[in-house]
């Protein structure tokens, strides 16, 4: 059953959607295009586009490559680094396209939110990982990230069923980034220190 979403359910959409890109942009486009292609939601704006078997598949292959990329410790810290400049641009360009009805003013503030809270999403998402890649075992590392990838799509499904719950749970989620802010820029900070070192020592 499609179920199309209303004026205010699609700014509850971009808060929820932007948020779960900013933790795993691939699960969420791969999601996102699935539920459309299905005829289980009817996106809003151009973002139909998503439904096309090609962007699912490229999505989908490249979430299969972030799954594994990303729980092993020291790699992921690139990898995030890496991702600074595809997850925040991507959940603005979701944000752009999901409110192309809305009037050009409107329209430019829902991409900057939908940017900035990905941002926040990734600068969590790093901090934490920052903390727990400095320990020496793996599982913890690879259950933060399982629970990410699990974050990333539920709230993503459950943007589409429940924009107003899902925009509730994100918006808690960025309250609790902004209250560690300090920790989470320390933690940016220290990730592309480390990115460049790896880099430079690989050169």
């Amino acid at each position: 059953m499609r179920l199309p979403l209303s004026g205010q359910e699609i700014v509850a959409f971009i808060v929820a959607v932007s948020f779960a890109a900013g933790l795993n942009v691939y699960a969420t486009v791969a999601t996102l295009g699935l539920l459309a292609h299905a005829g289980w939601v009817d996106l809003p704006g151009s973002l139909d586009a998503l439904s096309n078997w090609w962007i699912i598949g490229a999505s989908g292959a490249l979430f299969g490559v972030e799954f594994f990329a990303d729980k092993i410790p020291g790699f992921d810290l690139i990898w995030n680094a890496l991702h600074t400049f595809i997850r925040v641009p991507v959940a603005a360009l979701l944000a752009y396209h999901a409110t192309s009805a809305l009037t050009p003013v409107e329209h430019m503030a829902a991409t900057l939110a939908g940017g900035l809270i990905a941002f926040a999403a990734h600068g969590g998402k790093t901090a934490a990982r920052t903390v727990v890649t400095a320990s020496p075992e793996p599982l913890s590392n690879i259950g933060l990230s399982l629970g990410e990838d699990g974050v990333a799509i539920g709230l993503t499904w459950l943007a589409t069923r429940h924009p107003v719950l899902a925009t509730t749970m994100a918006v808690f989620f960025v309250f609790v980034v902004i209250l560690l802010i300090r920790r989470v820029w320390r933690a940016l900070r220290a990730l592309f220190r480390r990115a460049a070192a790896w880099i430079a020592a690989s050169s």
